[in-house]
């Protein structure tokens, strides 16, 4: 009967699932981690995938566990770091950890279980070729062995079962995950008190729901993964796992409040996990509190570096560096976003962050020495753009010209993209930007104002993204060129709007005080906002944009 069960609804999921989630968002979600990851993920690689030995990572692990049948400690040890790597998106490392276990015990049924679970597809990527022939003969294995495992053991094992195939194609994956959520949720209405079960059944909805965009609080799907996550946080509000997918699953709704409580112990949940330290930021970031944010993303700066002497599991330095520089950059932080544009030009050999935040804080002069311009279409773009804006800056008017021109014809013409958001986009708002600069500096304010909304109006047209692309926002030139124009009330409106968008940053604060100030209104509770904001600044504001 079962098995009619999983070949109807394959069935189904070849009408229904992939529709819901196409492969473009499957492709998504792989590039956000082969962009910014050092784990090796293999995604591509056709050849059957290598599980690598690793050592105990004491200094790295927190103190979470999960007891398993196993007569071995040291097994137990290393599944522990296991299940720990899996929850910190470590995939590779914690297959590696379950692969030590196994050689400790060899008859831990758990330990080849686990080896299966961190090869799957996950939130940031789906499985490749290469690995499903790996995990299939980890499953089966613990199949073999679950005879002497507990009861729920038994029924996490018989639940995996059915997600691994002979001859898989990962364009059709979900047909898999569609069959490992069915089996995981009676495995969870058996063990519902069970936090590890709630999680894994969590992940395996997650996996059915698209990856990118904004989420909406009132669809059905979003509300059985908050279901879930919520029960177990209510437990246990430091459960790594279910605290981060809580985030993934509530930042980009309208309510991303909702992840702060586990946001407040998750980065320090598993001490050297670089992602774990840097999650909570994705709440941080949608709810203005950039400080922390800029300290959670340092933290996983830091773990990436310790992982070359054994203390800590690199996971996406890139993406760290990114949101690094981002937050710093809406704090006021101009020498750690810079640091962190510099470092991620070191780490990846692009340097548009460097060029980015140094535009960002006005440092005109550093921008020109820096000629290492990036080959892809958006990152060569970008780096346009700060070129142009210093050379328009430092008194070359003619030059920012050509680099405006350079940059409206491959915006107008490229079919690359940057973390998922077309060139169109991307060099369509610096664009704008540049070409508002440039009418204004020519005393043609009125062109400026409509290069600037057209600016925003791309803007505000890009899928939800953390971070975001850009370390600023159209609307801070926008605004800008308002108050210059004397249209305070509109100015007004602009950084208003901008500070719903991003939260409590001291740029919007400077500018919508102005804007008051020139009304003769009161700006008390901004002015409180703005010195709160700006406290840990390191930057003289004399506008919203230089």
């Amino acid at each position: 009967m079962k098995d009619l069960l999983w070949t109807a609804l394959a069935m189904v999921c070849l009408t229904t699932c992939v529709e819901k989630q196409p492969e473009s968002e499957v492709a998504n979600a792989a590039a956000t981690a082969s962009q910014s990851s050092s784990s090796n993920d293999n995604n591509a690689d056709p050849e059957l995938y290598q599980v690598k030995a690793i050592d105990l990572l004491p200094a790295a692990l927190g103190k979470f566990e999960r007891n398993i049948t196993t007569s071995s400690s040291e097994a137990q040890d290393f599944f522990n770091q296991g299940i720990q790597l899996k929850y910190a998106f470590a995939v590779n490392e914690s297959a590696s950890s379950f692969r030590e276990a196994q050689k400790l015990d060899p008859d831990c049924a758990m330990c080849f279980w686990g080896e299966a679970w961190a090869l799957g597809s996950y939130l940031n990527g789906a499985m490749s070729e290469s690995k499903s022939p790996v995990a299939l003969a980890a499953i089966q294995k613990a199949a073999e062995l679950a005879s002497n495992a507990t009861e729920v053991e038994q029924a996490l094992i018989t639940a995996m079962t059915g997600r691994y195939i002979e001859d898989y194609v990962r364009s059709e994956r979900r047909i898999q995950d569609s069959i490992f959520a069915l089996a995981m949720e009676e495995v969870y209405q058996k063990f519902p008190d069970d936090l590890d079960v709630a999680t894994v059944y969590a992940e395996a909805l997650f996996l059915l729901e698209p990856r990118r965009g904004t989420r909406e609080m009132d669809d059905p799907g979003v509300m059985k993964i908050h279901d879930v996550l919520e029960k177990v946080l209510a437990v246990d509000i430091e459960h790594p796992g279910a605290c981060h997918l809580y985030i993934h699953a509530t930042e980009s709704t309208n309510q991303p409040q909702l992840g702060e409580s586990c946001a407040d112990y998750l980065g320090n949940s598993i001490p050297g996990a670089s992602h774990i330290n840097h999650m909570p930021s994705h709440t941080w970031n949608e709810v203005g509190r950039w400080g922390e944010s800029v300290r959670a993303n340092l933290q996983a700066w830091h773990s990436d570096q310790k992982s070359k002497i054994g203390e800590g599991i690199a996971i996406y330095p890139s993406h760290n560096l990114h949101m690094l520089l981002y937050a710093a950059s809406f704090d006021g932080q101009g020498a750690i976003a810079i640091q962190a544009g510099k470092d991620y030009a070191k780490s990846t050999g692009n340097t548009m962050y460097h060029v980015l935040t140094l535009t960002r804080f006005g440092r005109f002069d550093e921008v020109l020495p820096i000629e290492d311009r990036p080959t892809a279409d958006v990152a060569g773009g970008f780096w346009d753009f700060c070129q142009g804006y210093a050379r328009l800056k430092t008194g070359e008017a003619d030059f920012a010209g050509v680099y405006l021109d350079r940059i409206l014809a491959t915006a107008d013409t490229s079919k690359a993209s940057f973390r998922f958001h077309p060139a169109k986009q991307l060099l369509g708002v610096v664009g704008a930007i540049l070409e508002g600069e440039i009418f204004w500096q020519e005393g043609n304010l009125n062109q400026a104002i409509q290069s600037f909304q057209r600016g925003v109006n791309i803007e505000d047209g890009m899928a939800y993204d953390e971070p975001e692309p850009l370390p600023f926002d159209a609307r801070h030139w926008l605004g800008a060129a308002l108050l210059e124009a004397g249209r305070f009330a509109d100015a007004e409106k602009v950084y208003r709007d901008e500070l719903a968008d991003h939260p409590h940053n001291g740029w919007s604060y400077f500018g919508l005080i102005a804007a008051l100030k020139a009304q003769s209104k009161n700006y008390d509770a901004e002015q409180a906002k703005l010195d709160d904001s700006w406290a840990r600044s390191d930057t003289w504001l004399r506008g919203s944009k230089y």
